[in-house]
């Protein structure tokens, strides 16, 4: 720490500090379930949650641990809040190293304050920056980790999801490379939500999260589609207004064709809270990492037996070097197809995979 500036210094300590809150909150979600102060509709979302929980570690082969075996309530809406960040004509985003994990494109922060220091900071070099309400993440398995007050009242597909997603980290972790790691663990994420609904949920939940995958799916292709438009108009440079002006009509057009998407869809879900904070280069950094290789990691589950050795073809690519590593995730897919619906025969060991990225963004 002696070594570090007093930047650095502060930042590690607000993390140390936001963790050891963590940490010093959780409780056992077996002594809340006999607690009778306990309300009971926190104990029916906990005793589901602890079913999923054995589900991921019995069906998904995901790790047996005392993660999310434990309930915390931070008294707040997010766990923490991370700041992303690009220069004004580039979407390559700014990126962050921490001692353990390598270089990532986000910085978290437990208190909001810290995240918006950040950000003014990044402004005021020029840099166009997003603050993200982050309602749960992982330690890597350093800590047992604990459900949120956060995502306890989330739909069940959306809790089981971030249940999965979390573990998916604890599994493969490869240092520095961000877009590898969400993408995994939002491969993983996806997949093992259509196994569960196949075979826990309802028709009623299989049906309202295959409409989620298919809308979802149709936003972030749109997102892309932009995203890859600025990409090029910023490659061919020029002059500094001009390019402000094609800049803001780019996303003047983004809000014009949701709004179009919106209407053909008639029925929920909705992405209007994407459009809350001001669209910005910084923005499109969460999308990038999450989805751009979800479909390669999809297309070598249905390769592999089943999830261990699904698992064990990731750890072998995660040891290679970086150029190479990505090489072989893009010739992944080598046929057409679509998504499979959660509503489909399947009996979960195998789910089909898409012939290309269709994605779903940040969490």
């Amino acid at each position: 720490m002696l070594s570090l500036g007093g930047c650095a210094v502060g930042y590690y300590w607000q993390a140390a500090q936001g963790q050891w809150q963590v940490l010093t909150h959780r409780e056992p979600i077996p002594r809340l379930l006999d607690d009778p102060r306990v309300d009971p509709a926190l104990k029916a979302r906990l005793r589901r949650a602890l079913m999923i929980r054995d589900y991921a570690a019995r069906r998904l082969a995901l790790p047996d641990n005392g993660a999310y075996r434990s309930y915390a309530d931070l008294g707040r809406p997010y766990a923490v809040w991370n700041v992303f960040a690009a220069p004004e004509f580039s979407l390559e985003p700014h990126r962050w190293c921490y001692p353990l994990i390598g270089c990532a494109s986000y910085r978290g922060y437990f208190h909001r304050r810290g995240a918006e220091t950040e950000a003014k900071r990044l402004q005021q070099a020029g840099y166009d920056t997003f603050i993200a309400g982050i309602p749960a993440y992982s330690t890597l398995g350093w800590f047992d980790d604990p459900l949120l007050n956060t995502v306890i009242h989330w739909r069940e597909p959306q809790l089981a999801g971030l249940i999965f997603h979390e573990l998916a980290h604890q599994v493969v972790y490869v240092r520095g490379d961000t877009t590898f790691n969400e993408s995994f663990a939002s491969a993983v994420e996806r997949l093992g939500v259509m196994q569960w609904l196949n075979e826990r949920g309802t028709p009623e939940q299989r049906q309202d999260y295959d409409r989620y995958l298919r809308h979802r799916d149709q936003f972030d292709a749109l997102l892309r589609r932009y995203r890859d438009e600025l990409a090029r108009r910023y490659a061919q440079g020029g002059d500094p207004t001009r390019l402000r002006q094609t800049k803001q009509a780019l996303f003047a057009a983004l809000r014009t064709d949701y709004q179009a998407l919106k209407h053909r869809w008639r029925q929920g879900p909705y992405f209007d809270r994407w459009f809350q904070a001001p669209v910005n280069n910084a923005r499109f950094v969460p999308l990038h990492d999450y989805t751009r290789l979800r479909a390669a990691f999809v297309c070598l589950r249905q390769a592999a037996r089943d999830w261990p050795d699904f698992y064990a073809t990731i750890r072998r690519l995660a040891r290679l070097p970086p150029r190479e590593r990505t090489r072989r995730l893009e010739s992944a897919c080598d046929r057409g197809g679509s998504w499979q619906t959660v509503g489909s025969k399947n009996d979960g060991a195998s789910p089909r995979p898409p012939p290309h990225e269709t994605g779903s963004g940040a969490g």
